[in-house]
């Protein structure tokens, strides 16, 4: 990770479903996990499949506190937690936070599901490491080690949570899963995001895709761009891809970003980016 008082790695950047092969190799197939460093301070952002190899690069490292937070329980979003192998350890102690549940035993609850049989041959009493929060979105919550973290309601099925990092003048958005088109959800993102140097945006399809799947609650590369530019971000980045998209796509989408708005940047996984 770069020296610098926030940042943030991709370890998994594809929506939906991992999607490993020949026609994905440079952006990557794994599903959501963002690896954010607050002034060195390590802070995860959903625990899809690319959670796994980030786990397995955290046991070379002490075992120390760390904050996991989801933007919802779908199941890209969450199905890397059980192959995660700090989550065994409790010397890790790890809080899991939702922003879209009642509470925390609902939270538990819905991981419980997927940890369970004939899913899954453990149960989430066997994260001994994990500690389960909930909160409600549009709220501040402090992480351990002191970390403040503003919260934002999303458009996304079952309710969705994004992410404001902020951290020595700079700031650092994460916006997925969102579906743009809701007047009062929007009004709130675009003040959310105002300003932030880096904003991760659910950008799933294309404007020419988005029609056939209106209320699936994913947005656009476009709209990426144009709440970037509404909102006065400095760097926005396209994220979520469409399981389908392959890396030659994605090269395209690439090049009519940066033409749309100058310093815009598709994720891959390795992709490391600093807000300072």
């Amino acid at each position: 990770m770069p020296v610098g008082p926030l940042a943030v790695r991709f370890w998994g950047v594809r929506g939906s479903l991992p999607t490993p092969g020949p026609s994905t190799l440079r952006y990557g197939g794994d599903t959501p996990c963002l690896e954010i460093l607050v002034d060195g301070q390590r802070v995860v952002v959903d625990c899809g499949s690319g959670a796994r190899r980030l786990g397995l690069k955290m046991l070379g490292e002490p075992p120390g506190p760390l904050d996991i937070l989801f933007t919802h329980s779908h199941l890209d979003h969450i199905c890397g937690l059980p192959f995660f192998k700090p989550a065994y350890n409790a010397a890790c102690n790890i809080k899991l936070w939702a922003g879209h549940l009642r509470d925390a035993q609902e939270h538990q609850e819905v991981l419980a599901r997927l940890m369970s049989p004939p899913i899954f041959p453990l149960p989430t009493s066997a994260l001994r490491a994990c500690q389960f929060r909930a909160f409600d979105a549009g709220r501040t919550i402090i992480l351990q080690g002191g970390i403040e973290v503003d919260t934002v309601r999303l458009n996304h099925p079952g309710g969705a949570t994004g992410y404001r990092f902020r951290h020595a003048g700079h700031s650092l958005c994460v916006i997925t899963d969102h579906e743009h088109g809701n007047p009062e959800i929007d009004a709130d993102v675009a003040a959310f995001v105002a300003g932030a140097d880096i904003m991760i945006y659910d950008a799933m399809y294309t404007a020419l895709d988005y029609p056939r799947y209106a209320g699936w609650g994913h947005s656009t590369w476009e709209e990426a761009t144009a709440l970037a530019r509404r909102a006065g971000v400095r760097t926005p980045v396209i994220f979520h891809h469409d399981p389908t998209r392959s890396d030659d796509a994605l090269d395209e989408i690439a090049a009519a970003a940066a033409d749309a708005y100058p310093g815009a940047v598709v994720a891959r996984e390795g992709l490391v980016l600093s807000a300072g």
